[in-house]
C-alpha cells in the first residue's frame, strides 16, 4: 500500500501528481514528496517497522517507491556506541551512526540512489546519471548496473583517483568536468532537459532526497525507539541533514518516538562553509563560495538545499560549526585510532565539529549524542598518506625485531632515534 499522496511545493504549497519534476511551475521552488500520515497511523508501527528486512527497505511505506530494484542490501548500518571516543572527550552518550560500511559503495548515497535508481525504473527511463563529488558517482554507477540501465556520471575534473575508481569499475560512461561541483551540476540540469534522461539529483530530486531519513530512522530505532538530542551531520548540497530531521518528525507524528526536541547541528569545512556563515550570521541568504578543502565530497560552494538545512539547524535550535583541513586529518586519525573507523574527510569534519562544540560547552557532555559518519577513508587515501610513518623493513631475524622493539620503545618515551631504552 502506497501512502504517497503527490508532490507538494517547499515554498507556494502547489501540488502535482506523482511524475519526474522537481520545480514548482507557480514558484519555482522545490517539489518534496507529500504522505498520508492519518492513513499511516496505527499501520505503520514499530512491530510492522521490525518485522521488515535488514535494509532501508524495512521502511518502505515511508519512502515513495512501490517496488522496489536495488538497495535490498543497502542501509541498516550500525550505530556504535563509542565509548572509547567519548572518554577521550568527556561524554557519556556518545554513538556513530557508520555509513562508512554501507553495501556496496560505502558511503551514505546509498540511500538516496536506491530510492532514485527504483522510481526510476517505475517511470520507465532507461538512462540514470548524476552530479557527484564522488561518492554519489561511485554509487549511481553500481545501482544503476544492478538494474541494468545505462548510466553516465559527471564529476569534477580534480576528484580524488579513488573515486573515479569506483565509478569506473561499474562501466558507466565517466565525464570528468572542468570546474567546481556548482558547474558540474549546471550542466547535468541542461542534459536532463535536453536529453529526458533521469539525473537522480536534478529531476528525481525529490524521490532522491526521500532515501536520506532512513539515516534518522535508523538512528531511532536503534537507539531503542528514541531520538538522540543531539545530531551532527556533515552539509555538502544540503539534502541529508534536513532529512534527518524529517525522519524524526514523521516518527514523531506516527507515535513511534517521544518528542524530546532533538537538535541538528551542520558540520563543514572551513574551506567550504557557505550554510555554517549564514547560521552563524542569522541570515537567510546563502552566499556562494569557491571550495578551497581536502574535503572534496562536501565542497559544495552553492548548496541547493542550503536554505533549508540552515533552517532546520535553527529551528531545532542546533548551530553550525567549521573545521579546518588541519582538524578534520586530526580527526580522521583519531576516529580511526580509537574506535576503528576510517572516514574520509566528510567524517572528519563532522568528528571536528563536534569535538568543538561539545568543547565550547554548546553541546552538554551528559546528554546524547550522534556523530553521522558518511564515507569511507579508502576512497581518500591521499588526506592521509603523508601523515603516517611509513614501517621499516627488518631481516627476518629476531634479534632484528628485539632491536625494533627497543626503538620502538625508546621514541614513545620520547628519546632520540638510535637511543636504546633499558631493558
Amino acid at each position: 500500500m502506497s501512502y504517497v499522496l503527490g508532490l507538494k511545493c517547499k515554498e507556494c504549497g502547489h501540488r502535482v501528481p506523482v511524475s519526474a519534476v522537481h520545480v514548482c511551475e507557480a514558484c519555482f521552488g522545490p517539489y518534496e514528496v507529500e504522505y498520508d500520515y492519518a492513513r499511516m497511523k496505527g499501520k505503520v508501527t514499530r512491530e510492522s517497522i521490525e518485522k521488515g528486512p535488514k535494509s532501508l527497505w524495512r521502511y518502505k511505506d515511508l519512502l515513495p517507491v512501490d517496488k522496489p530494484v536495488t538497495g535490498f542490501h543497502s542501509g541498516f548500518t550500525p550505530l556504535k556506541r563509542a565509548d572509547r571516543l567519548a572518554r577521550e572527550l568527556g561524554c557519556s552518550q556518545l554513538w556513530i551512526k557508520d555509513d562508512s560500511c554501507n553495501y556496496p559503495t560505502y558511503s551514505y548515497k546509498e540511500r538516496v540512489v536506491s530510492v532514485a535508481i527504483s522510481k526510476a525504473v517505475e517511470f520507465g527511463f532507461d538512462t540514470v546519471g548524476c552530479a557527484s563529488t564522488g561518492n554519489l558517482a561511485n554509487s549511481v554507477a553500481s545501482h544503476a548496473a544492478q538494474a541494468g540501465l545505462r548510466c553516465f556520471v559527471m564529476i569534477p575534473h580534480d576528484l580524488e583517483q579513488g573515486k573515479v575508481l569506483g565509478s569506473l569499475i561499474f562501466a558507466p560512461t565517466v565525464v570528468r568536468i572542468r570546474g567546481t561541483y556548482d558547474d558540474v551540476n549546471r550542466l547535468c540540469t541542461e542534459i536532463a532537459d535536453k536529453y529526458g534522461w533521469a539525473i537522480v539529483n536534478v529531476n528525481l530530486r525529490p524521490y532522491y532526497t526521500e532515501g536520506a531519513k532512513t539515516f534518522g530512522f535508523e538512528i531511532a530505532e536503534q537507539l531503542g525507539w528514541k531520538l538522540p538530542q543531539h545530531t551532527i551531520v556533515p552539509t555538502a548540497g544540503g539534502t541529508i541533514l534536513p532529512k534527518i530531521y524529517k525522519a524524526y518528525k514523521e516518527f514523531i507524528e506516527l507515535g513511534l518516538v517521544e518528542d524530546t526536541k532533538p537538535k541538528i547541528y551542520s558540520a563543514q569545512a572551513a574551506g567550504c562553509n557557505p550554510v555554517v556563515k549564514a547560521i552563524q550570521n542569522g541570515s537567510d541568504i546563502i552566499e556562494p563560495q569557491k571550495p578551497n578543502t581536502i574535503a572534496k565530497s562536501i565542497a559544495i560552494g552553492n548548496p541547493a538545499d542550503g536554505y533549508y538545512a540552515a533552517n532546520v539547524v535553527r529551528d531545532s535550535g542546533g548551530w553550525g560549526e567549521s573545521a579546518t583541513d588541519r582538524e578534520i586529518v586530526d580527526a580522521i586519525k583519531l576516529l580511526a585510532r580509537l574506535e576503528g573507523i576510517w572516514t574520509e574527510p566528510a567524517g572528519g569534519t563532522t568528528l571536528a565539529v563536534a569535538m568543538k562544540l561539545i568543547a565550547s560547552g554548546r553541546i552538554p557532555k551528559n546528554e546524547s549524542i550522534v556523530i553521522s559518519i558518511t564515507g569511507n577513508g579508502l576512497k581518500t587515501q591521499e588526506v592521509v598518506v603523508d601523515e603516517l610513518v611509513t614501517p621499516r623493513v627488518i631481516e627476518a631475524k629476531l634479534n632484528e625485531f628485539d632491536g625494533l622493539l627497543e626503538e620502538n620503545a625508546a621514541k614513545a618515551k620520547g628519546e632520540p632515534v638510535g637511543v636504546l631504552a633499558e631493558v
